[in-house]
C-alpha cells in the first residue's frame, strides 16, 4: 500500500522533470529503493506549481513517516543546570514539536539540491514537504537577492511536528577563525530569537549552525551559541525554551560542559 502511494508520487514528480527518467530507472524496486527515488527528486525539484493531488498524497506519506519517527515536546524536555529555559537534546531536529526549529540554510534559502545529502537543510527539507521550498521561494522571489550571514526569515513547518522553521544563514569558515566569523555566528542566533519573539514564540530548538559544511569549529561556536542565547534571556519576551538540538556525541558532551 506504502509502496504503490510512493510509486505514485515518483510518476507525478518524472512528468515535470523528464531530464531525471533516465537516472530514475537505476532505484529498485523494492519501497526503500523508491523512497530514496522520491527524497532524491524532491531535493532536486525547484520552487514549481505541483498539483494539489501531489501535495494530498505527500502529506499523507510524510505524516505517516512522522507519526513513526515519534514526537519529542520541547517544552518537555529536562532544564539544563542552572537555567529552566534552556534545554540540551540529542536526536533528529525533525522530531521536535516546538514552535520553531532552526535551519542552517545556504544563501539560496531554498534548501539543499544534493540528492539524500546528510546536511540539515535537506533533511528538514524533506521532512516538511515541498511546499516549505515554495515558501522559501516566494520570499527569495519577493526579496530580490541572496539571503545576509547572519540574518533570519521564518516560514510554516508544514509536515514537520514543529510549527515553523527559522531559516539563518552561517558563516563560512574557510581558514583561520576570525573575529568576523564570530560576530556573524552570534548574529544567526540574535536573528532567530528575535525573530522568535516578535512572532511571540514560546520554544525554539536550534541545531549547530555552521558547523557542518561551513566548518566552524564545534567548540567555538557552541560556546558562541550559549553566550548569545544566555544574553538574551536576560531579558523578558516570549521564548521560555531555547533547545540546543545536537546530533553527534561530539557536540552534546562540548554543550554538556558549557551547560553545567
Amino acid at each position: 500500500m506504502v509502496l504503490s502511494k510512493i510509486q505514485r508520487l515518483n510518476e507525478m514528480l518524472l512528468a515535470r522533470l523528464q531530464e531525471y527518467r533516465a537516472q530514475a530507472t537505476s532505484f529498485g524496486a523494492d519501497e526503500t529503493s523508491q523512497r530514496r527515488l522520491l527524497r532524491s527528486l524532491m531535493n532536486v525539484c525547484p520552487p514549481m506549481p505541483l498539483p494539489d493531488e501531489f501535495y494530498r498524497r505527500q502529506d499523507e506519506l510524510l505524516s505517516l513517516e512522522r507519526e513513526e519517527r515519534g514526537t519529542v515536546d520541547a517544552m518537555k524536555l529536562p532544564a539544563a543546570p542552572h537555567n529552566q529555559r534552556i534545554a540540551l537534546w540529542q536526536g533528529d531536529i525533525t522530531r521536535l514539536a516546538a514552535d520553531a526549529i532552526v535551519n542552517a540554510a545556504n544563501s539560496a534559502l531554498l534548501g539543499c539540491f544534493i540528492p539524500l545529502h546528510r546536511c540539515i537543510d535537506n533533511a528538514i527539507h524533506s521532512a516538511a514537504g515541498l511546499q516549505l521550498r515554495s515558501e522559501c521561494g516566494r520570499i527569495m522571489h519577493a526579496q530580490g537577492h541572496p539571503e545576509a550571514t547572519g540574518g533570519a526569515q521564518i516560514t510554516a513547518g508544514y509536515n514537520l511536528p514543529a510549527r515553523h522553521v527559522i531559516h539563518t544563514v552561517g558563516p563560512i569558515v574557510d581558514g583561520a577563525l576570525t573575529d568576523r566569523h564570530r560576530e556573524l555566528l552570534a548574529s544567526c542566533y540574535r536573528s532567530c530569537l528575535a525573530l522568535a519573539a516578535e512572532r511571540g514564540l514560546r520554544s525554539i530548538a536550534f541545531c549547530c549552525i555552521s558547523t557542518g559544511e561551513f566548518r566552524f569549529p564545534n567548540a567555538a561556536a557552541a560556546e558562541i551559541a550559549v553566550r548569545t542565547v544566555r544574553e538574551f534571556l536576560i531579558s523578558e519576551s516570549s521564548v521560555e525554551r531555547v533547545v540546543f538540538n545536537v546530533f553527534k556525541d561530539e557536540d552534546y558532551h562540548i554543550y554538556e560542559r558549557l551547560l553545567s
